[in-house]
Formats: C-alpha cells, sequence, structure tokens
C-alpha cells in the first residue's frame, strides 16, 4: 500500500523539519513548500492527499493558496496559523479548509487530525463501491450517493466532501431535528478538535448553493439544531 502524501506549505524552516520528522516517523511521505506560489506549483505537479497549510507566507498567503486550489479540487485542507482570532478561523473554514491548528502546537496533535481526516475517507471510498445504489429523488434535486453528485435539472450543483457528507446525513435523518454536537459527532467523529461552529459554517455554504436555484430544505430549529425537509418526487 502507497504512502499518503502530505504537502507543508509553510515559511518557517522550524516547521518543515519537526512536523517532516514526525509525518515520516509515522509512515507519510511528506513535499515541502516555502511559500504560497510554490504550493500551488506542487500542489498541481504531487496531488498530494492532504495539506498543511500555513496562512501568513510570503507571495501568496493561506487564504488565496486555500481558494486557488478549492477551485479544481476537495483535497483535505488544515490550516496552520498563529492567530486565534474567530474571525480568521471562521474564514477559513469558510474558503473551504478541513480543520485549522493554532500555532504553537504539538506534532503529535498534527498528526492525530491528519489521521482523523483520513479515518473518515475509508468509509466514504467503501459507499463510492458499493454496487447497489442509493438515490435521493426530490422534486427539485436528486442526489446519488454512489456518485456523490447532487444535480438540479441535469446540472451538478458543488460540494466538498465534508458539506456532502453533512447533507446526506441530514437527508437520511428527514424531519428530524439534529443539534450540533449530533452532526459534529456523526459527519466529523468523536474526535473532531474544532469549533462547534464548524457545522454552521457548512450549513451555510449548503444553503448558498442551493439558494441559486431557490431551493430551501435546511430549517434552522431555533435554540436545537437544524432539520431537512423536502418532499421526494410523486
Amino acid at each position: 500500500m502507497s504512502q499518503s502524501k502530505v504537502l507543508i506549505a509553510d515559511d518557517d524552516p522550524n516547521v518543515h523539519e519537526i512536523l517532516g520528522l514526525y509525518l515520516t516517523e509515522n509512515q507519510y511521505e511528506v513535499i515541502h513548500a516555502n511559500n504560497g506560489k510554490e504550493a500551488i506549483s506542487l500542489f498541481s505537479k504531487e496531488k498530494p492527499d492532504i495539506i498543511l497549510l500555513d496562512i501568513m507566507m510570503p507571495d501568496i498567503d493561506g487564504y488565496d493558496v486555500c481558494k486557488e486550489i478549492r477551485k479544481t479540487a476537495d483535497v483535505p485542507i488544515i490550516m496552520l496559523t498563529a492567530k486565534d482570532e474567530e474571525f480568521d478561523r471562521i474564514l477559513g473554514l469558510e474558503i473551504g479548509a478541513d480543520d485549522y491548528i493554532t500555532k504553537p502546537f504539538s506534532p503529535r496533535e498534527v498528526i492525530t487530525r491528519i489521521k482523523v481526516i483520513f479515518r473518515r475517507l475509508p468509509s466514504i471510498q467503501q459507499k463510492n463501491d458499493t454496487s447497489q445504489e442509493e438515490l435521493y429523488d426530490f422534486k427539485l434535486f436528486t442526489i446519488s450517493v454512489k456518485e456523490r453528485v447532487v444535480t438540479v435539472n441535469g446540472k451538478k450543483l458543488f460540494f466538498r466532501p465534508k458539506e456532502f457528507e453533512l447533507l446526506l446525513y441530514l437527508v437520511r435523518h428527514s424531519n428530524a431535528v439534529l443539534t450540533r454536537e449530533q452532526l459534529l459527532e456523526h459527519v466529523w467523529g468523536f474526535d473532531f478538535f474544532g469549533d462547534i461552529r464548524t457545522v454552521d459554517v457548512h450549513i451555510k455554504r449548503i444553503r448558498d448553493e442551493f439558494s441559486q436555484h431557490n431551493i430551501n430544505c435546511i430549517h434552522t430549529v431555533w435554540g436545537v439544531g437544524y432539520q431537512f425537509q423536502h418532499s421526494k418526487k410523486e
């Protein structure tokens, strides 16, 4: 089995040295980028399985690198940041990051976060390999679980992996009112380290994508959580 490939994008040599050592010891292949431009170039060339992306880099910062990568790929991205303001964390999630780690951090924590993300990927692949299709057909849109595609009138909507998983969990529990804690537990896992408001950020992105087609299917139940409600085709 080939090693998982990790791209470290950071302008701090110490981060590369320490993380590179721990990642190598844990059987990951490591690629190093020292600035934003190099990160984008190496991503296109090397196709890493996950990216550790520093926010404050010369030339092109981590936010812009993340946005550029998200134009073509849904590879998991963990933001590395010296900032600890709520705005910076939420902004990173809104532009497509999967998680964030505030500096200074323990290399063991980084390894754990990577394992948490990778641990959830095989279950996605297993769903893709099932021979029996799971298809949800609603009045205005359809969801193919096998293909991991949401379509409106034949047009594919863009959902990142975690957004699709969150939408699918809500669909599979239609009409049930689900708390943020329940969604974090079942979509992100027990050992998710991030902010509970991560759920709100992902819900907003799902709603924004649907709203372009006048679809309103995820409802807020104030003080509790969220609920999926939509009629299936007759």
